[in-house]
């Protein structure tokens, strides 16, 4: 796969290089106050915490991911002392979080009780992630934290059968429903694409490529590159549920185009480690396509949060997490291919970003718009998420396709 640069681009000017630089230090600086403990808590507007939500698990683990990243990058704010924010993430993560049965609850109280026995394989996708970053940053009990998401996700979701993970378990590990889904599976190929990149075991790579050939080339392929969401107990599309939800956080009905742009960039990660994996361009260039022409509002700017299996918009709330991703995704392509189409979205992406997602005042990016491109607050309450906007804004400074934690422990960022 040969991989593009060209300054006459926005993504490579220097100037847009400074100020994407400026933009992770604030995004970063959001997350300051208060210390310890409470720099996980769930953000409000102003930043502040919300005491009287739990701490999740995804939530933390994002953070430790990203803290994990700003190290590498040498960033002083966020490496205050020995592993500094990640390593508080990680600490809290193996103390309040670890489950006497295997792996992590998925979250605690502002007291640092369990908030149900409930295990999920969307929160350890993350759990496996911030450790393969922990341990590549050098963070105080990494490994640990890396190895116990490890033994969690083969214990307790992986089906080795189907070749995918189930969704929840209880207590006893047991799903929890007979619903199975793609987003968990997703995000732990995400996962297994930056365990390989840690260390190298053909079983990370098998399982994201198995799992972007059911998910992307079988499940979207054959439906003009929409991505199903909700499965069956034996894994067939239900394309009728969330019908009576269709705005929810997790499992929102029909399909989610945030969803297709972010396997658009994963299927090029696989590539770029297994050529072999042939189809990726073809089902990165479907995904996008499909992604902008159902989603974006060629009027007011924007990408729908959701639409029905004929593109047909159902939810036109505008997500900061899928404008992430449609930046990232439109890097990658454009850096793979040459293509100054890809460029030109990146453009779009970010001009309507610039105007709209971020909050200069309050901080952060705002996590939801509605259709008026005004904040809302419907499906996403105030501004908890680093991941997302952090990882879009390092994008444009890839030097080839790879996971943020690889390119920043070689340099490459």
């Amino acid at each position: 796969m040969r991989w593009h640069s060209d300054p006459s681009w926005l993504i490579d000017d220097p100037e847009h290089q400074r100020m994407l630089s400026g933009e992770a230090d604030r995004l970063r600086s959001f997350f300051a106050e208060p210390p310890g403990r409470k720099r996980f808590g769930w953000r409000r507007f102003d930043g502040s915490v919300d005491t009287e939500r739990p701490l999740e698990l995804y939530s933390v683990a994002r953070l430790v991911h990203c803290f994990g990243v700003a190290r590498m990058l040498g960033d002083e704010q966020s490496d205050e002392q020995a592993g500094g924010w990640a390593a508080d993430g990680v600490e809290l993560l193996l103390t309040e979080f670890m489950h006497p049965s295997g792996g992590f609850f998925d979250a605690v109280t502002s007291d640092g009780l369990p908030v149900s026995e409930t295990r999920s394989a969307y929160g350890h996708a993350f759990a496996l992630l911030a450790g393969a970053t922990a341990v590549q940053a050098d963070v105080p009990r990494g490994a640990e934290l890396f190895g116990r998401a490890r033994d969690a996700i083969d214990d307790l979701f992986w089906d080795a059968g189907v070749g995918a993970a189930v969704d929840e378990v209880d207590v006893h590990a047991r799903p929890v429903s007979d619903y199975r889904g793609q987003n968990a599976n997703m995000h732990l190929t995400e996962a297994f694409l930056a365990s390989y990149e840690l260390t190298r075991e053909p079983e990370f790579l098998h399982r994201a490529r198995g799992l972007a050939e059911r998910f992307v080339l079988k499940g979207a392929g054959s439906r003009e590159w929409r991505v199903p969401e909700h499965y069956t107990r034996e894994w067939e599309v239900d394309e009728e549920y969330g019908r009576e939800q269709p705005l929810d956080q997790f499992r929102p009905f029909g399909v989610m185009p945030g969803h297709g742009l972010e396997w658009s960039r994963l299927v090029l990660g696989i590539a770029s480690h297994d050529p072999s994996f042939d189809r990726a361009e073809e089902a990165a260039h479907g995904l996008f396509a499909r992604a902008v022409q159902d989603g974006w509002d060629t009027e007011k700017g924007g990408v729908s949060y959701t639409t029905d299996f004929s593109g047909e918009v159902v939810g036109s709330a505008r997500m900061h997490w899928v404008v992430a991703e449609a930046l990232a995704a439109a890097v990658w392509l454009a850096r793979t291919t040459g293509s100054a189409e890809y460029a030109e979205w990146y453009r779009r992406f970010w001009d309507w970003t610039d105007r709209h997602v971020i909050d200069r005042v309050g901080g952060s990016w705002w996590h939801e718009l509605g259709a008026d491109n005004r904040p809302a607050s419907h499906t996403w309450p105030g501004k908890p998420d680093l991941y997302h906007a952090y990882q879009a804004v390092l994008s444009a400074g890839l030097l080839r396709p790879t996971g943020f934690a690889a390119a920043a422990a070689r340099h490459d960022l």
